[in-house]
């Protein structure tokens, strides 16, 4: 379904700057003559037919996510350096704290991608492009800011927060920090 989803919203992403790029200099040059040309109709059906595309499909996931049967979600792989987002980890004791780690990233989603968020915004329901969006922008970040802190030979890393803005239209920044810290045995 996400396949047929991803071939819509690019149909409608192609048939929309074929309509706007090619079509209205094409009718600005030829205005006395209005036939519209065979690569200007299959652009607008595309356009039209892309978002319809979408829209079925979103539909569709949206019926099948209201549905009993969907299963946990997988545990996250283990770390080398704990993470931790409290400032002492029971039975162990802080022997060095080794400073300030981070990761940042930006991410972003194409505007076909945007498209179905869009459709989803006027029928409901959870916006998975931008759920998927920041899922891979929060695991890369970490990713980041673990590998600082094993760098630096860090056991643990204390205090981990996130903070994520909006940068531009459908692009977010995250960053991931926290204290780098060496633990007792």
């Amino acid at each position: 379904m996400k396949i047929v989803r991803q071939i819509g919203s690019l149909a409608f992403v192609l048939g929309l700057f074929t309509a706007i790029f090619a079509g209205i200099p094409w009718y600005v040059v030829v205005a006395d003559d209005p036939v519209v040309p065979w690569w200007l109709r299959i652009a607008v059906f595309c356009l039209v037919g892309g978002i319809l595309v979408v829209l079925a499909t979103v539909a569709l996931e949206q019926r099948k996510n209201k549905m009993p049967g969907a299963g946990p979600l997988p545990a996250e792989p283990e770390r080398e350096v704990l993470l931790l987002n409290s400032a002492e980890l029971p039975g162990r004791l802080i022997t060095e704290v080794l400073g300030l780690v981070q990761g940042h990233t930006v991410f972003a989603i194409w505007l076909g991608k945007d498209l179905s968020a869009l459709v989803r915004l006027i029928l409901g329901g959870e916006l998975t492009e931008y759920t998927e969006m920041m899922g891979k922008a929060r695991a890369t970040a970490t990713d980041r800011m673990t590998a600082q802190a094993a760098e630096m030979g860090a056991d643990a890393i204390i205090n981990v927060r996130y903070m994520t803005t909006s940068v531009v239209g459908s692009a977010a920044e995250l960053l991931a920090y926290g204290t780098a810290v060496k633990l007792s045995e």
